[in-house]
């Protein structure tokens, strides 16, 4: 895998300008319950996902928390006829923390397999509804066994037409609970330049796994990159 790096990029890459998390909701209470089994990376309220800028060969995401530091870094594999994420603990990648695979060639319909590598249980899956994608894009959270949890989509279709036909309209996107309870909120900032989205977890304790939801997405920010 080869990749081109701008001279400044890794101090760019690191130090995410302080005006874009100026508007984001503070650090989650001390005092909320958290998840002794779930590592503390993911149990934020907030993350700012940025693309890359320059990569030779698939693609790269840096994810920042609500103090600017970083916490993770996926890369997208490429010249692969499947999908293979890899989200690591940091550049290094000396530490994997979750793995997005498809047994799928193409990713029209496809389903999205999400893995805790470091216990390397099976955690879930997105499943990309491709009907209801053609108008707005539609995914389905399914649990370890298979069955549906909730749904991550774009909450307007007439957003969703504007944003495909003036991309300078950005997506927005939501997760709910089958009974239509909002869990968390994706929103893509406007950047011409570089792909960046803002992810905030409603609950302390969703629902839907807190892994399922960021999983989804940096998966969000790996196909709308390929696609620009």
């Amino acid at each position: 895998m080869c990749a081109i790096h701008d001279p400044g990029e890794k101090m760019y890459a690191n130090t995410p300008p302080q005006q874009e998390m100026n508007a984001q909701p503070g650090p989650m209470p001390t005092n909320v319950p958290t998840n002794p089994e779930l590592h503390p990376v993911f149990q934020h309220g907030f993350y700012l996902i940025r693309k890359k800028f320059i990569k030779i060969l698939g693609g790269a995401f840096h994810v920042f928390d609500e103090n600017n530091n970083l916490i993770f870094f996926s890369e997208q594999k490429g010249l692969k006829l499947k999908e293979d994420l890899r989200i690591y603990s940091d550049e290094s990648k000396s530490t994997e923390l979750l793995k997005i695979t498809t047994p799928q060639i193409l990713d029209l319909g496809a389903t999205y397999n999400v893995v805790d590598s470091s216990t390397g249980m099976y955690i879930g899956a997105l499943r990309r509804k491709m009907g209801a994608s053609l108008f707005k894009d539609t995914w389905h959270y399914l649990d370890h066994n298979g069955q549906q949890i909730g749904m991550l989509t774009e909450p307007s279709m007439f957003g969703a037409m504007l944003s495909r036909f003036m991309h300078f309209i950005p997506q927005k996107y939501v997760s709910m609970t089958m009974d239509g309870r909002e869990v968390s909120r994706i929103n893509m900032m406007f950047n011409p330049i570089i792909l960046k989205y803002r992810l905030t977890i409603n609950e302390a304790l969703p629902p839907i796994d807190r892994r399922l939801i960021i999983a989804g997405g940096i998966l969000l920010a790996a196909i709308e990159g390929r696609q620009k």
